[in-house]
């Protein structure tokens, strides 16, 4: 019947105010009544709803909590990610995992996003914010070398996201960029957090790992090969995820050469589980800290 419907609501207390509201305000027209109910029993049912209407005004039901209310999910994330010039180009290399707090939600993560044949980015910080931003700066490349008609440079380009970054620096955004690409002036490599801040320079980390990252990188040389840069690269977020918690999974190396016959810049060159080079490093006799993994 319409009052038990009524009454459940008034014992439970589990419904919010409108939600009784709108059903007294249904039960009340007499024509609902009418149509339910046949009429040998319409005036009753009336008469009963009116005193539940009148046991309803003195019924305290509870508050419906405010979003204030809700805590807070503060999911603890990092990565490793870093950037050196070298003689010929620019080397980058990456980890893979994606952390949600505790867990693990990924260890397959591309951290490495092309925007255009030029330039890429690296991603640290928060996954949708900076997989969103740096599509976004690859459309603006791409729009500004069809109003200019000619291929756009990393530092305009890194001017572009430092301008997105800092208009939203207090919206919560979490977001750290390396911008690495070859344009007229040979190799450049920029920096770009959420808060605006771009800094150009020859050797960069960032992400959780970043601290154990650069104490590898004190090895770097503007004057190193290509190869020599790799294999720098690969060993110092190899140590970074052994010691961070956050950063593992594999680590990709690209690289930033001269642009070919197509104008293409940019190619990944490999693409190792850590695990492996962990093994390997102990093989070779290099593996330092990850002896006592064996």
């Amino acid at each position: 019947k319409a009052t038990v419907s009524v009454l459940y609501c008034v014992q439970s207390l589990a419904s919010p105010m409108t939600c009784v509201n709108d059903t007294m305000h249904d039960l009340r027209d007499v024509n609902f009544v009418k149509a339910m109910l046949p009429a040998s029993k319409q005036q009753s049912e009336i008469d009963e709803l009116m005193a539940a209407d009148k046991t309803l005004k003195n019924v305290k039901l509870p508050v419906c909590p405010r979003p204030s209310a809700i805590p807070k999910l503060n999911l603890e994330k990092g990565t490793t990610t870093l950037g050196i010039v070298v003689k010929d180009g620019i080397v980058l290399c990456v980890d893979s995992r994606a952390s949600t707090g505790e867990f693990i939600a990924s260890r397959t993560t591309q951290k490495v996003l092309p925007m255009g044949k030029t330039i890429l980015g690296t991603m640290a910080g928060g996954a949708a914010d900076c997989q969103y931003w740096e599509r976004v700066l690859g459309v603006e490349c791409r729009l500004w070398e069809l109003r200019n008609k000619t291929t756009i440079t990393v530092a305009a380009a890194s001017k572009i996201l430092a301008g997105i970054s800092y208009s939203r620096r207090n919206s919560g955004l979490c977001m750290g960029t390396l911008v690495a690409g070859w344009d007229e002036f040979g190799p450049q490599l920029y920096t770009v957090d959420d808060q605006g801040t771009r800094l150009k320079g020859d050797k960069f980390s960032q992400g959780s790992g970043s601290v154990y990252a650069l104490g590898i990188l004190e090895e770097h040389r503007t004057d190193m090969s290509i190869e020599e840069g790799i294999d720098l690269g690969r060993r110092a977020v190899m140590h970074a995820t052994h010691r961070d918690a956050y950063s593992g999974g594999y680590v990709q190396v690209y690289v930033v050469r001269a642009p070919d016959e197509n104008g293409h810049c940019w190619e990944r060159v490999s693409r190792d589980d850590v695990q492996d080079l962990y093994k390997k490093a102990h093989e070779d006799g290099t593996a330092g800290c990850f002896k006592d993994l064996f």
